[in-house]
């Protein structure tokens, strides 16, 4: 298969398809579940659709180590091309590797002011024109509307996508993982900035798949759309 075949017949036209065309420059979106059920595999997947389209993409974690990060880059890369047998594969890992930065933060060392410097420098002042940035482990619990509103507006100034991972405490039980999220089943811990947030789309375990809902899109909430899956085992978005 050719990449451009690849792109086309991706699952993610249809997680796009499912939020009106996907995510746009100055949006934000959260991919939001308890831990363990595949929110950073989805961040990475999305990453990988750009990246294939030579399209370049910043990731942050603030839970992983870079190297952690890149291993799963790796790894969903040769198990999405080794079900596709895409000619050159090589090739187009490399360029991947060329389009992509892997960054690495602590809420605990940085401000929401430093990270977003950080973020201008590698764009503005690196010349890294990036087209979406990838926010991994980003603790909601200890931020605040204020600065989700400095990253929606940095987002608008140079024309970003920002996908965020959203971590649901699971406290054992589900009627008590029930109450992590309003009547909508969008998280909790996003209820204060829930209003600057434009895509919320939750993972939920089932038992031969992981389910991705979509809680809001836009304006619309708990909307109904084509059914998304993910592979339990490798965590790849199912097509179909």
């Amino acid at each position: 298969m050719i990449k451009d075949e690849l792109i086309q017949r991706s699952p993610i036209r249809i997680f796009e398809q499912s939020i009106n065309g996907g995510l746009k420059a100055g949006e934000i979106g959260v991919i939001a579940s308890v831990s363990g059920v595949g929110k950073t595999s989805v961040l990475v997947q999305l990453a990988l659709d750009k990246l294939l389209q030579a399209k370049k993409v910043i990731h942050v974690s603030f839970t992983q180590h870079t190297h952690y990060v890149l291993t799963w880059y790796e790894n969903i890369f040769d198990e999405f091309i080794s079900r596709k047998n895409l000619e050159n594969a090589a090739e187009v890992k490399n360029e991947i590797v060329k389009n992509r930065v892997l960054m690495n933060f602590n809420q605990d060392g940085m401000s929401n002011d430093q990270i977003v410097r950080s973020l201008r420098a590698m764009i503005v002042d690196g010349g890294f024109a990036a087209e979406s940035v990838i926010i991994d482990g980003f603790d909601f619990s200890r931020t605040d509307s204020e600065c989700i509103a400095k990253i929606k507006a940095f987002a608008a100034e140079l024309g970003l996508s920002v996908w965020y991972s959203c971590t649901v405490k699971d406290d054992g039980g589900q009627g008590k993982l029930a109450l992590q999220y309003d009547k909508q089943n969008i998280p909790l811990v996003l209820k204060e900035i829930a209003g600057l947030i434009d895509v919320v789309i939750v993972l939920e375990p089932r038992p031969d798949h992981v389910e991705l809902s979509v809680s809001k899109d836009r304006e619309a909430q708990n909307t109904k759309t084509r059914p998304m899956r993910l592979d339990p085992k490798t965590l790849l978005l199912l097509e179909g």
